[in-house]
């Protein structure tokens, strides 16, 4: 996709315009929040909830996204080895319904309801699994006869009170492919999103005894070379698992917020983590980018700007710089909201979004998690609805996805105000928008629906300016956008 601001075409009655850059943050911006299904922490609120509760929890989430200004969700639907929708490789959540294995009664499936639901929106729905853990909980968590740890136990190693997939196991990671393979097949996802869970957080005097798998498969490799060559493994194959399917779905990850301390590598960033993503986790991020195996990463920013170890001016300036031409969207600790000095000032995330907007690789925001905002803590509902998310934005696009080009609509002007929509193949465009240039300023006016037919802009609230041009323009299924007609 090119993205050019000179080029005009007079067409029928019709300028059109190439489109604005993908670096104006007015016009791209991503804006997604995490719902978190493990141990109920988002939804649903509570198991064994009716189909009718769940389902209306989950509607007035989304409401309540869409309304602060959100276009995607990042929804776990794989949290412990389990599944939020009807499988035969893994069984039924017990955060569902209490008891792991038990489905919905009477029988729906939550995944093509949130997926319907999310879109109806104009939002973009991303998977999210964890990869890697199993039982969340050995102790406590309700284990179902067919679930993997009972019938393949030596897939597993257990470590602090949970149970891990071995990620050095090829067996775990052609299962782990089948479970992807299996969502992208049967479910209109746009992306599939894994977090920051590799090889588990290291705690103090507990060892991930992982000596056998080494010496079977060690490849010639020291043991921490080798296992990040096994993250490396299954990066690359979900990636082409993913792409193999649907070419145009997204693969997404949301690392730990520090890649390398400086003090370990010159090119890691000036933090003091005590925990890091090469080191501790196993996750070679900077590879992974690189080399194209993912198309964009979350980190998880959880720090406020002036921490100690971990400032999160630092850091979102180190990422900026490492994008590797991915795409890149800032993870904000919102959850943290009230918790500190920093994390009690009303300005934290506005400092926060400021700074990212100011950058030139970051395309975006994502938020942990969406519970919090049912308080609208320290008013940040309403900074973003009244403020930085008061105008809808489109999604950034990701060229190397794009499988075709959107034709421009035709457009049949009946007053200043009133125009009649034509779209030659509506199943390639996702939605319609309407963008303005004011002050050479770009502004995304509104979002409709890719069968609207007839557009007043009255009715959505835009009060036509003089000196301000307006457009419509088309996006396709991979956020590619079509030549700008001028209204």
């Amino acid at each position: 996709m090119r993205y050019l601001f000179c080029i005009l075409l007079l067409v029928g009655s019709n300028l059109v315009y190439a489109q604005p850059s993908i670096e104006n943050k007015n016009v791209f911006e991503f804006r997604g929040v995490w719902i978190a299904t493990v141990v109920n922490i988002d939804w649903p609120s509570k198991q064994g909830l009716s189909n009718d509760l769940q389902k209306q929890e989950f509607i007035a989430l989304l409401d309540m996204h869409k309304k602060n200004g959100m276009n995607a969700v990042i929804m776990q639907v794989r949290p412990s080895g389990d599944a939020l929708y009807p499988s035969t490789l893994e069984p039924w959540s017990e955060f569902l319904m209490g008891k792991q294995g038990l489905p919905p009664s009477p029988f729906y499936d939550p995944l093509s309801f949130m997926i319907a639901e999310t879109h109806k929106r104009g939002m973009e729905f991303h998977a999210w699994i964890n990869p890697y853990r199993a039982v969340f909980n050995t102790s406590k968590s309700n284990i179902a006869p067919n679930h993997l740890t009972k019938t393949h136990p030596e897939w597993f190693v257990d470590y602090d009170n949970k149970r891990i997939f071995n990620p050095g196991l090829p067996e775990v990671w052609k299962h782990t492919n089948r479970v992807v393979s299996d969502i992208v097949t049967r479910y209109d996802i746009d992306a599939i999103h894994l977090d920051d869970y590799f090889y588990p957080y290291k705690v103090p005097g507990k060892n991930f005894n992982d000596d056998d798998t080494y010496q079977k498969y060690s490849r010639g490799l020291n043991k921490e070379d080798w296992r990040r060559s096994n993250c490396d493994t299954i990066i690359k194959q979900l990636s082409a698992t993913i792409h193999s399917i649907k070419p145009g779905v997204q693969f997404g990850i949301s690392p730990f917020g520090v890649w390398r301390n400086k003090s370990k590598d010159p090119e890691g960033s000036e933090t003091k983590a005590g925990v890091t993503n090469y080191d501790d986790l196993y996750a070679d991020i900077m590879l992974w980018q690189r080399k194209g195996w993912v198309d964009y990463i979350a980190p998880q920013l959880y720090w406020e700007h002036g921490h100690a170890l971990a400032d999160y001016d630092v850091l979102i300036n180190w990422w900026d710089q490492h994008s590797n031409n991915r795409n890149l969207y800032i993870g904000h600790g919102i959850y943290r909201a009230g918790t500190t000095t920093n994390w009690k000032n009303s300005n934290e995330i506005p400092y926060q979004i400021k700074r990212l907007r100011s950058l030139k690789n970051t395309r975006g925001s994502a938020y942990f998690s969406s519970n919090t905002f049912k308080s609208n803590p320290n008013h940040w509902n309403d900074t973003l609805q009244n403020n930085y998310y008061k105008k809808p934005a489109l999604l950034p696009t990701m060229p190397w996805l794009v499988q075709y080009e959107v034709a421009a609509p035709n457009v049949i002007k009946k007053s200043d105000n009133n125009f009649q929509i034509e779209i030659v193949k509506i199943k390639q465009v996702k939605q319609l928008a309407i963008l303005s240039l004011s002050n050479k300023e770009y502004s995304v006016e509104s979002i409709v629906s890719a069968d609207t037919k007839f557009v007043n802009l009255n009715s959505l609230g835009i009060d036509r300016q003089k000196n301000t041009k307006y457009w419509i323009v088309a996006i396709g299924h991979q956020n590619q956008l079509s030549k700008l007609v001028e209204l």
